[in-house]
């Protein structure tokens, strides 16, 4: 089977509940999860009005003046935003030595009520969102995107369980409170090599898995088994998946987290927007029963989100610790 190559999965016949189709789609996804790592999904039931709708409000929220996008400067939740090279991929055992991203970003996470006991503790990970003053229909848009991608994540974890030859509703738990963060990425032209600045360094995702929105203008490029580079292909309507840190760690290493990078090459802007998911934030990530036996000891410890992350963020995000050592 080619590998040198992003494969498609269709998801229409097993959302329609069509007998057999969650267990032949779930054998698509075994292959791409254990031999590329990125896949397509196609027919995913996600509006392309909604999805066309997203990227407006991204585009206009990035349109703003500098200063008013730096009232919402990003916080120790990593909501909010993050300027322009606001951050540095440390932790990427890809490259080394790249400069700082050459990309601004906003983001959000799950939308908690203010007097949520998480919220009023100030639980690192679980405070409030932050939202511009003056971009009327901002907020109601977007997080009906969120809204959205979290059911359709909430569908596609069943398929991750029978890929594992785990019961379909083994992921229900984790996955029913999920934690999420939606990135909404503009990217500038570039022109510069591409050696050690690129508008997203090689790096791996921490998520068990990423939704990245079809997108027209190009960028995103994905390294092989094998050790290629190989260009994403825009393909109409379709979300690119992947996997990341913690798919890896609940899967004892048998799904990968393949690495990739972003470069704008087209001559305008690109925006993006991924969509990063993982189990509940209270969930303990611990290989699952499928993945381990007496030749096949768990890899990692088990993991909890918000330790993982807090060491994550304290690693790559500049802006955060630049605000930190001012502070002392």
């Amino acid at each position: 089977m080619a590998t040198e190559t992003i494969p498609i999965v269709d998801l229409g016949p097993y959302l329609a509940g069509e007998p057999g189709a969650m267990d032949r789609t779930a054998k698509e996804l075994r292959f791409a999860l254990t031999e590329i790592g990125f896949y397509f999904i196609v027919n995913h039931g996600v509006p392309r009005e909604l999805i066309r709708a997203t990227f407006e409000q991204v585009k206009r929220f990035h349109a703003q003046p500098l200063d008013r996008k730096l009232v919402l400067k990003l916080n120790h939740h990593n909501t909010g935003y993050m300027p322009m090279r606001g951050n540095t991929l440390r932790t990427s055992t890809v490259q080394a030595n790249t400069k700082p991203n050459l990309n601004e970003a906003f983001f959000i996470k799950r939308e908690l009520p203010a007097d949520h006991p998480d919220v009023l503790a100030d639980r690192r990970f679980h405070g409030a969102n932050r939202w511009p003053a003056d971009l009327p229909g901002f907020r109601e848009v977007i997080l009906s995107y969120a809204d959205t991608l979290e059911r359709l994540v909430q569908k596609m974890v069943r398929l991750y369980a029978r890929a594992l030859d785990l019961p379909a509703e083994y992921f229900d738990g984790p996955f029913k409170e999920l934690q999420f963060s939606l990135r909404m990425t503009h990217y500038p032209h570039q022109d510069g090599p591409v050696t050690d600045e690129f508008g997203l360094a090689p790096h791996t995702d921490t998520s068990f898995l990423t939704l990245l929105a079809p997108n027209e203008v190009p960028g995103l490029s994905i390294k092989t088994q094998s050790g290629n580079w190989i260009d994403a292909p825009a393909i109409d309507n379709a979300y690119v998946v992947n996997g990341g840190q913690m798919l890896q760690r609940w899967t004892n290493d048998h799904f990968l987290a393949t690495p990739h990078r972003a470069i704008n090459r087209s001559g305008g802007e690109r925006y993006a927007i991924p969509f990063f998911c993982d189990s509940s934030i209270d969930w303990p990530v611990a290989a699952v029963p499928t993945t381990v036996g007496p030749d096949k000891p768990p890899k990692y410890p088990t993991t909890w989100y918000t330790d993982y992350m807090t060491w994550y963020q304290k690693r790559n995000y500049d802006v955060l610790n630049t605000d930190q050592q001012a502070a002392e």
